[in-house]
């Protein structure tokens, strides 16, 4: 039996086969309850796969995925994936997207990993021993303010007050003289860049664990700080998701509350 980073990694590494067999060809596209939440065969067809890799290994393990239910067992462990993190993306034609894989016991994520097959980019990181991209390890940057920092944001599928809660948050953010604002389409990527220090942190109003439960682990072996946004610790379920590099988090929560 393999260890768990090395079959999430096989099945993420699947998973963005799919993706690259499926990316920039004519793909059905079908919508889920709002006319902007996209879904595709991509998306389905790397879930299945990533289950059955895992499934191979841990046969008694619970899973929860995106794009399908799946019967509850009594074991400790679950697995939680988004397939296709960034379908609309994906959809579209822009190489932004990932596969995130993560294993959590107790409601704490003790593996996780985010491929973004389209630049070869694997991050990853275990519980207790940091983490890495393309087995380099990572680290946060080292913006003390907000006037050091570039920052990324995300739009969930709301479209009413959130999104406007959010406009409003980013103007706060602009007048502390930020250096720039990204939104980039893949939260699972938007969190591994804090980790990676391509941004000094990131929020997002209401994400679901699967969009989520990878990347928090990847931020929190690189140094980062991950929490909801009146600082409280992250559970597996929706959330509000606040993720800096520590130093300026505080800073961000004053905005963000």
């Amino acid at each position: 039996m393999k260890n768990y980073i090395d079959v999430a990694i096989l099945a993420a590494k699947e998973a963005g086969k799919i993706h690259k067999k499926y990316f920039n060809t004519d793909l059905t596209i079908k919508t889920k309850k709002a006319s902007f939440d996209l879904v595709t065969v991509a998306d389905i067809e790397a879930e299945e796969k990533v289950v059955s890799v895992i499934r191979d290994n841990f046969s008694d393990h619970n899973f929860l995925g995106e794009e399908a239910k799946y019967k509850k067992t009594d074991s400790e462990y679950t697995w939680i994936i988004d397939p296709l993190d960034g379908t609309n993306n994906f959809a579209y034609g822009l190489p932004i997207f990932s596969c995130s894989i993560a294993l959590v016991i107790n409601n704490q994520p003790i593996v996780g990993v985010v491929y973004d097959p389209i630049r070869d980019e694997l991050f990853s990181a275990e519980k207790g021993k940091g983490a890495c991209l393309n087995n380099q390890k990572l680290k946060v940057t080292d913006a003390k303010t907000l006037k050091e920092s570039l920052l990324i944001t995300g739009f969930y599928y709301n479209r009413g007050k959130e999104m406007f809660e959010n406009l409003e948050k980013i103007k706060r953010f602009f007048l502390e003289h930020i250096i720039g604002l990204r939104r980039l389409g893949s939260a699972a990527l938007d969190l591994c860049y804090v980790a990676c220090g391509r941004a000094s942190g990131f929020w997002e109003f209401e994400l679901n664990p699967w969009d989520f439960a990878a990347g928090i682990l990847i931020v929190g072996e690189s140094g980062g700080k991950v929490t909801g946004r009146h600082g409280e610790k992250i559970s597996m379920e929706k959330s509000f998701i606040v993720a800096s590099n520590a130093k300026i988090h505080d800073k961000m929560l004053e905005i963000l509350k």
